[in-house]
C-alpha cells in the first residue's frame, strides 16, 4: 500500500496472516490424536466384522451338518422299520422262508450300526462348529467393545478441543488405552 491510503485488516485477514506463525499446539495435538484413534478404530471395526463373519460361517456349517445328521437318523429309522418288517415276516412265515427274513434282519442291524456311527459323527461335528461359532462371537464382542471405547475416546477428544480442558485429553487417552486392552483380549481370544 502506498502511504496515502489507510488499510484496515479484518479478523480473518489477521488469522490467515499469522496462521503459519506459532499455531495452536493444543488443537494440533488433539487433531493428531483423533486421526490416530480413527485409524485404530477402523482396524478394530474390520477385525470385529471379520470375527462376526467367522461366527456366521461356523453357525451355517453347523446347520448344514445338523441337516445331514437328521437325514442319517431318518435313514436309520427307515432301516429300523424294514428290520421290524423282516422280524415280523420271520415270525409269520414258514420255516423255508424264515431264513431269508432272518438274513434281512441281520443285514438291517448291521446297516443301522453304520448309519448310527455316521449320524453320531455328524452330531459331533455340529457340536464343534457351534463351539467355534460361539468362540468367534465372543471375540467379535470384544472387538465391538474395543471399537466402542475408541469411539468414546474420539468423542472425548472432540469435547477436549471445544472446552480446552487438558484433563479431558487424559480421559480420552485412558479410554483409548482401555479400548486397546479390550483389543488385546480379543487377539488372545479371552
Amino acid at each position: 500500500m502506498s502511504g496515502d491510503h489507510f488499510h484496515v485488516h479484518g479478523p480473518h485477514d489477521h488469522a490467515v496472516e499469522h496462521a503459519g506463525h506459532g499455531g495452536d499446539d493444543f488443537a494440533s495435538q488433539i487433531a493428531v490424536m483423533t486421526a490416530i484413534l480413527a485409524t485404530v478404530g477402523a482396524l478394530f471395526s474390520y477385525q470385529g466384522g471379520a470375527t462376526q463373519n467367522d461366527a456366521m460361517l461356523h453357525k451355517n456349517q453347523a446347520a448344514i451338518l445338523k441337516t445331514e445328521a437328521a437325514n442319517q437318523w431318518a435313514y436309520y429309522q427307515s432301516k429300523g422299520n424294514k428290520q421290524n418288517m423282516a422280524e415280523l415276516g420271520a415270525v409269520l412265515t414258514s420255516d423255508e422262508h424264515r431264513n431269508k427274513f432272518e438274513d434281512d434282519v441281520a443285514r438291517y442291524k448291521a446297516e443301522k450300526e453304520e448309519i448310527k456311527k455316521k449320524a453320531e459323527a455328524l452330531e459331533e461335528k455340529v457340536k464343534a462348529e457351534d463351539e467355534l461359532s460361539e468362540a468367534s462371537m465372543h471375540v467379535h464382542h470384544r472387538w465391538a467393545q474395543a471399537m466402542t471405547a475408541i469411539q468414546i475416546a474420539i468423542s472425548l477428544a472432540a469435547i477436549t478441543l471445544l472446552t480446552r480442558k487438558k484433563w479431558l485429553k487424559y480421559g480420552a487417552w485412558g479410554t483409548a488405552a482401555f479400548g486397546a486392552a479390550l483389543a488385546a483380549l480379543a487377539i488372545a481370544h479371552i
